[in-house]
């Protein structure tokens, strides 16, 4: 696998106008496929952040609302900034019973915020495509004194081993490109948390922050075989395979897990670096 950070740069090499439309034909399997944050994760969230009623959170990147939801109705006020218009409107869908929410069709890196207005800053699985030497000092800049900056990662959902030995050789037959982007290599839970702990490094190293806890929950899914194509159309490499090769991928994937049932088991770690505004 490349080295972690050039990879991040991948994200942040878009242009911020093709950053805007990016996840646009995936919006709906996204909102339907990718898992939410565990319950207890978003609890122990709230305690570190210390994150009293009322307190008002800025969401960067809010996608279609899934973090948001878990949020809000906790009663917190809530100022989402999203530049795709697909996920604003299913995040103002999935948000109507909470009208603490309000969402803001920019990105982070146009939209001029008000200083020190904020007790945390939140983004969901999306501060990676932001650079960071912009994306850490305009969150400090956002927050009250002691305010805190909420990083959720819900990382890559992964079948078993045996499974994804299976996987690889439809993958060399039909979209041998996403071996080089993606597929290419398991990550499994050690590697998992490497990735996390390495997002945690590079909040310290912006100089804004201190105090940086890192948690994260194992978890396991079940996956019905149309929820899991979804599931993978909502993640990037897959929006730039030719629909013709993404086709004939699936429909490999199609037989190769039916040969043991209707569904797939899936596998990934849900955590979070928090820390506080120097």
């Amino acid at each position: 696998m490349k080295d972690f950070r050039e990879a991040l740069k991948s994200c942040h090499g878009k242009d911020l106008d093709e950053r805007k439309t990016w996840y646009s034909p995936a919006a709906e399997a996204y909102n339907k496929a990718r898992p939410r944050y565990p319950q207890q994760l978003i609890q122990r969230v709230v305690e570190l952040a210390q994150l009293k009623d009322g307190a008002n959170i800025l969401e960067v990147g809010c996608g279609p609302g899934i973090a948001t939801v878990a949020f809000a109705k906790l009663g917190y006020s809530m100022l989402c900034v999203e530049p795709n218009p697909d996920f604003c409107s299913l995040t103002r869908q999935n948000c109507q019973q909470y009208p603490n929410v309000e969402v803001i069709n920019t990105s982070f890196e146009e939209w001029q915020p008000e200083a020190n207005k904020f007790d945390a800053v939140l983004a969901a699985t999306s501060f990676h495509w932001i650079p960071a030497e912009i994306g850490y000092p305009k969150a400090a800049s956002c927050l009250k004194e002691n305010g805190y900056l909420i990083l959720l990662w819900n990382m890559r959902l992964e079948p078993s081993y045996e499974i994804y030995h299976k996987f690889i050789k439809i993958y060399e037959q039909y979209a041998p490109s996403l071996l080089e982007k993606y597929e290419g290599e398991y990550e499994g839970k050690e590697k998992q948390e490497e990735h996390l702990k390495s997002f945690g490094e590079i909040v310290l190293e912006s100089g804004q922050f201190q105090d940086l806890v890192t948690e994260y929950i194992p978890c396991e899914l079940t996956y019905g075989i149309d929820d899991y194509f979804a599931l993978l159309n909502s993640y990037s490499p897959y929006l730039s395979l030719e629909p013709q090769a993404k086709e004939a991928l699936f429909a490999a994937l199609r037989e190769k897990i039916e040969e043991d049932g209707a569904s797939i088991q899936l596998s990934f770690l849900s955590g979070f670096n928090i820390a506080r505004k120097i």
